[in-house]
């Protein structure tokens, strides 16, 4: 049997949709219009309301200020929020994100990650002699 060969098309890169909705259109939705479009965690949380804090967050994201700084990880992103830069707290430093459409009804603690990746080195001082072994090849 011969391989078919074919060629790769690459993707193109379309508008954004949410379960069919541009961003635009999410934007201009009232929150009472969002709620039944989004995943039921985040849902659940609008249903209960938001804390005062966020709520300041938001009105701090409406407004438009150049530099907003949060701990709030578990806030929700928002359609408005999308295109603004913020910086969230990973529990050491602030890390500076932009929230692009795709990111749409996730939390924002999800883009500052609080753990780092660990890079072992060598065998230290103390070590097995087994663990020592490193191969010519």
């Amino acid at each position: 049997m011969a391989k078919k060969t074919q060629k790769r098309v690459p993707r193109r890169r379309e508008e954004f949709t949410y379960h069919g909705y541009t961003i635009g259109d999410l934007q201009s939705m009232a929150v009472s219009e969002l709620v039944p479009v989004m995943p039921s965690r985040a849902r659940r949380k609008i249903r209960r309301g938001l804390t005062r804090n966020e709520e300041k967050l938001l009105e701090s994201m409406r407004k438009g200020d150049e530099r907003v700084r949060t701990h709030l990880r578990d806030m929700i992103i928002m359609p408005e929020m999308v295109g603004k830069a913020i910086e969230i707290h990973s529990g050491k430093e602030f890390v500076k994100v932009e929230l692009a459409p795709e990111s749409v009804f996730h939390y924002l603690g999800e883009f500052a990650l609080t753990r780092r990746r660990v890079n072992h080195g060598a065998a230290g001082i103390g070590a097995t002699r087994s663990s020592k072994y490193v191969p010519l090849k």
